[in-house]
């Protein structure tokens, strides 16, 4: 299925609604405020000295590598975005529980998707993502949109697999005209089903994820502390020319072991 052909055009939702537009977001992007750009680069700046320091104990060395700090606001969006997504599925899981048990209660789907809402007033706070994301459908059917149409548009921008499977079977079990409860009520089950073991897994490894960032500063502290107890005994490293070149190897394995123990830890489902 192509889903960009059912997403909902901008254009379209102008002619109709302005702030309408305003709350559609992109979820496979993120733009960075100008303090949080400022915090991570200088993060960066922080992380750059300490390894000049290390590795090299050259002012000229930083001042080289400097220009990469503002590559990393690049490298932790797709980190943010990750997290934004993990944050509208286990929101979106409590919101399509809702939705199934009003569809068995008699409720007809856009109904449902109204009553829905104001449950999820109650469960979170108003910005939270899920409230904007039906804030934002209930819109789109007052302008008589169908509803599998925007639950479309969602998994078009979220970019996520399990909303995009939900709104490819509401689609389908609406225009079938099967039983849309029995069908939603069985994919709302799978779709929580796999959100509870994701998140299972991220509890059961948060410690290991604690000891890796542990083990990443380890190294550095190590060596600081023996420069500063025993000064010049790493002044070989620093000073010849093979020195240097075993440092410039220690640093490539060392940032290569901080990307496989980030790999190892990264588990899908």
């Amino acid at each position: 299925m192509i889903w960009k052909k059912k997403s909902i055009k901008k254009s379209e939702n102008l002619k109709t609604n302005k702030n309408c537009s305003q709350q559609a977001i992109n979820y496979d992007s993120y733009r960075f405020t100008f303090i949080e750009w400022l915090k991570y680069s200088f993060y960066a700046v922080g992380i750059l000295s300490l390894i000049s320091y290390v590795f090299y104990k050259s002012v000229i060395i930083f001042f080289v590598l400097l220009p990469f700090c503002f590559l990393y606001p690049k490298l932790k969006k797709k980190e943010l975005i990750v997290e934004k997504k993990r944050r509208l599925l286990i929101e979106f899981k409590e919101a399509v529980m809702i939705l199934s048990s009003l569809l068995n209660a008699g409720y007809s789907l856009e109904n449902s998707v109204k009553e829905a809402l104001v449950e999820l007033r109650l469960l979170y706070v108003k910005d939270n993502l899920i409230i904007k994301e039906f804030e934002y459908i209930c819109q789109l059917i007052y302008m008589n949109i169908s509803v599998e149409r925007a639950f479309d548009d969602l998994a078009y921008r979220s970019h996520c697999e399990d909303i995009r499977s939900f709104a490819k079977v509401l689609r389908i079990a609406k225009r079938s005209g099967g039983e849309l409860e029995s069908i939603i009520a069985h994919t709302v089950s799978v779709i929580g089903d796999k959100v509870r073991i994701k998140e299972e897994i991220i509890t059961m490894t948060a410690a290991k994820r604690f000891e890796q960032k542990v083990m990443n500063i380890l190294p550095l502290l190590i060596v600081l502390y023996i420069d500063f107890s025993s000064p010049g005994f790493f002044n070989i490293m620093y000073t010849t020319i093979i020195g240097r070149m075993c440092m410039s190897v220690g640093l490539t394995v060392y940032l290569f072991a901080i990307y496989i123990s980030k790999r190892l830890l990264n588990i899908e489902v």
